[in-house]
């Protein structure tokens, strides 16, 4: 039962973050820039930082946790941060030139392979004495194996329709639709989003041990992931709004109102992944196989939702019954591989 519920709170926490796009198209009379800058403050720096709270017991202080912690490990989380922050970058790239459901297929896709599989094979590279690589037993590869297969079906519906849509339909359900370049972009952010899950590695054990629940566990790490990933992604808005001439957007007072709420939303949706990630392993402990698995399967649910969110956003109109039904296989086959570890 309660592995269950440990996958039922990382299925929410999925679902939130394949929701957290939406909001921005409420976002009125800002760049791209500007919106993504704040809607990160939200995301990857106030509530990580009330999330990782939570990991602190009564009687402490998260700057007590950190300053105690190993260096070598807070630094290589933060590093690491600072990589998936180049992911999370071309990430909305590679929704602006595939469309929100074939460009997190792809990308979440790569990322839910290689975070998975990266981590233990690093920490490992680090401190061979830890034996990281026992985690990665056979039903943990099936895992993996089985969610590519079912993103790389949805991948092939993608393919189908570039063949079966006019450009003018392309266009119409994704303005910058480009298939060569979206793939391109979608695989790298993929591959440096997979960071982050090498991130929450090195910094699993950044917390109180015995004294923080195991729900709380890996928040801290969170907080340190996020934040090398703000770096990278103020860095590159802030590079932008001087390239564009867009400090202006900062100023404009009639819009901040509905703005900051929307922005505010998107960053909770998208935090909510990685809270629920939390939460949801905390329950998980019992299934080795599944706490390992447990990065792959949220990328998977985000994979899953993503293509629910693209369908009612009809950027799937259009296609003929048979890009349909492959569409609909991959999204089946990604919430068995959810379940079918603990089964083998």
């Amino acid at each position: 039962m309660e592995i269950l519920i440990g996958l039922l709170i990382i299925a929410a926490g999925a679902f939130c973050q394949s929701s957290c796009y939406v909001p921005i198209n409420k976002v009125k009379d800002w760049s791209w820039e500007s919106y993504w800058l704040v809607q990160g403050v939200f995301a990857w720096l106030l509530l990580p930082l009330l999330g990782a709270e939570l990991a602190v017991p009564a009687g402490h202080g998260l700057i007590e946790l950190l300053a105690g912690a190993n260096r070598f490990h807070v630094a290589m989380t933060v590093f690491f941060g600072v990589l998936w922050g180049v992911g999370g970058l071309t990430f909305g790239l590679s929704m602006r030139y595939l469309g929100v459901a074939l460009g997190q297929s792809i990308a979440l896709g790569t990322c839910a392979g290689l975070g998975t599989i990266m981590g233990p094979v690093l920490i490992n590279a680090f401190f061979p004495e830890e034996h990281a690589l026992n985690q990665l037993t056979a039903s943990v590869f099936i895992g993996v194996a089985v969610t590519l297969l079912g993103i790389a079906i949805i991948g092939w519906a993608g393919k189908r329709k570039t063949a079966t849509l006019s450009e003018e339909e392309k266009r119409k359900a994704v303005k910058d639709f480009n298939f060569p370049k979206g793939i391109t972009i979608a695989l790298l952010a993929g591959f440096m989003s997979g960071c982050f899950n090498v991130g929450l590695e090195f910094g699993k054990d950044i917390n109180f041990g015995e004294l923080t629940p195991a729900m709380y566990r890996t928040l801290p790490a969170t907080l340190l992931v996020t934040l090398g990933g703000f770096v990278t992604n103020a860095v590159y808005c802030l590079w932008q709004n001087q390239h564009n001439h867009t400090w202006g957007d900062y100023g404009k007072g009639k819009v901040w109102g509905n703005n900051l709420f929307f922005c505010f939303l998107a960053g909770a949706l998208w935090y909510s992944q990685f809270f629920g990630l939390s939460l949801g392993k905390g329950f998980l402990t019992s299934s080795p196989v599944l706490t390992t698995l447990s990065f792959c399967i949220l990328m998977a649910l985000n994979v899953v939702f993503s293509n629910v969110w693209g369908i009612i956003l009809k950027e799937w109109k259009g296609c003929d019954r048979t890009t349909i039904a492959i569409l609909v296989t991959g999204i089946v086959v990604l919430l068995i591989s959810c379940f079918l570890p603990q089964i083998i």
